[in-house]
């Protein structure tokens, strides 16, 4: 018999649970703190641009293949999506810059321009990292993270030096040019972890980077929100925007209901998409699993701050993805993870959707997503914001050989206040718990409360871990343990 499930939170993971328990048989409901839904996917519209706050690339076009094929559907049934070409852009300084074509062949050809023998080195690391992503996509990150066992496979074992060493060191091994390694080590920061800290087993994001490619979903990354918002409406999820959570109510160790806006809702299941710590704080101390000492001691993935920018003119020598690596990594990197602290000079990336999807601007007009990596928990201060802004539009100048700054039309900024504030974002994170060895699987936090009953959670604070891929793939593990551990 099917149960009256609630779920806090509206992001790609809640979004995705809901499907999967509605198409069990469940009564489902989403509430969604704002207006609208996607948490950190939400969009931004002004003056007739159109931007995506949250996630703006779109990888492992399989995952999303295969979580749509699990209700009989193919993401084309909802949305069109193109695959970049080329992928992006990386400038390592001024005219000095390597284009990522849409294929392995191209790619290897321009690392072979810029270090001999490295073109072969790189079809062997690639395919490598295809061994590897076959066994943690297909199979290894659809696993709950109940038990270490999960990780002993025959595959496993075959690489278990792979969890012991680093991307960083793999990388270094194989290539000594200095662009080539930062272009190498760039797909392990999507799981939001230092290469050096990153195992060598999460080298598969560079075959998801290299191999599969980079797409984009017309109408950007919140077209996806959208299909996913029709399929659970399909299937009879209800979703409530403008709701609060106020409090989770526990009887006996075991899930009553919720406060919302003031207003208590029986449930007999909940499922918590939004910020697993924030979510606790919605306990009595006595039922909270993890401590405020365990969330401090763990490495969390960066912080953002995001600005979006409308143009009155196209801007030229950009793709839609541009990386801007002319400054020293490892300091940035330090300033982020080692000694928290605003970067003195930070790397920084930018996308422009209107260079490939006509609805993102104006005719004639360019819309601009900046975003520098930061240390989550610093002072956020709009003093900060513009001097930063202003830091990146120089070299952005500079490197680009154009002037673009008296083309500003508007600039919108979001970062680590904004994140705590719209999110409830731990320390105003952006990606969540970081991917490391002692962080991985069975070592995160849990999708099943351990102290009160019937309560769970699904996101990038616990399994897999952050991006979206993962974020879909932990709404189908989170939906399983209910089928399993239903009474």
């Amino acid at each position: 018999m099917g149960k009256n499930i609630k779920i806090i939170g509206s992001g790609f993971s809640a979004l995705a649970a809901s499907c999967y328990l509605a198409k069990q048989g469940h009564s489902v409901v989403i509430y969604e703190k704002n207006a609208t839904s996607g948490g950190r996917a939400r969009q931004l519209k002004k003056e007739g641009f159109v931007f995506d706050m949250g996630p703006t690339w779109y990888w492992m076009p399989d995952v999303f293949e295969r979580f749509f094929a699990d209700f009989g559907k193919k993401p084309s049934d909802y949305y069109d999506l193109s695959k970049l070409s080329p992928a992006y852009k990386v400038y390592f300084g001024e005219k000095d810059s390597i284009t990522i074509a849409d294929n392995l062949e191209q790619i290897a050809t321009a690392f072979e321009d810029v270090e001999k023998g490295s073109s072969q080195k790189l079809k062997e690391f690639i395919s490598e990292a295809q061994s590897n992503y076959d066994i943690a996509i297909k199979n290894l990150v659809y696993r709950p993270g109940v038990s270490p066992l999960e990780l002993i496979t025959p595959e496993t074992m075959m690489k278990v030096g792979q969890f012991f060493g680093n991307i960083s060191k793999d990388v270094r091994k194989r290539f000594k040019d200095k662009k080539i390694i930062q272009i190498l080590e760039f797909p392990v920061l999507f799981l939001g972890a230092k290469p050096s800290d990153t195992p060598s087993f999460y080298s598969f994001m560079n075959f998801a980077d290299f191999g599969l490619g980079t797409w984009h979903p017309k109408n950007g990354m919140y077209a996806v929100v959208e299909a996913m918002q029709k399929l659970a409406e399909e299937l009879g999820v209800e979703i409530k925007t403008n709701a609060v959570i106020n409090e989770i109510s526990v009887a006996d160790g075991k899930v009553e209901g919720l406060i919302v806006n003031g207003t208590s809702m029986e449930a007999d299941i909940i499922v918590s998409g939004a910020d697993y710590h924030h979510t606790e704080t919605l306990l009595p101390q006595k039922y909270r699993s993890y401590s405020e000492e365990y969330w401090n001691k763990k490495t969390f993935a960066p912080s953002s701050l995001l600005f979006y920018v409308g143009f009155d003119k196209k801007i030229a020598d950009v793709e839609h993805h541009t990386l801007f690596f002319d400054v020293d990594f490892e300091k940035h990197a330090a300033a982020i993870y080692d000694d928290p602290k605003w970067p003195e000079e930070p790397l920084f990336y930018a996308s422009f959707p209107s260079k490939t999807d006509k609805n993102a601007a104006p005719e004639g007009k360019e819309a601009g997503i900046f975003l520098i990596p930061l240390a989550p928990g610093i002072t956020d201060t709009e003093e900060l914001r513009n001097v930063y802004f202003g830091k990146i539009m120089e070299r952005f100048e500079k490197l680009t050989g154009q002037s673009i700054r008296n083309n500003i039309i508007f600039k919108e900024s979001f970062c680590i206040n904004d994140f705590t504030k719209e999110y409830n974002s731990y320390k105003g994170n952006a990606y969540g718990l970081a991917n490391t060895l002692l962080q991985t699987a069975f070592l995160r936090p849990k999708l099943k409360s351990k102290k009160v009953k019937n309560l769970y959670f699904t996101g990038q604070l616990t399994v897999p871990g952050p991006g979206v891929p993962p974020a879909l793939i932990s709404g189908k593990l989170v939906s399983e343990l209910i089928r399993k551990n239903k009474s």
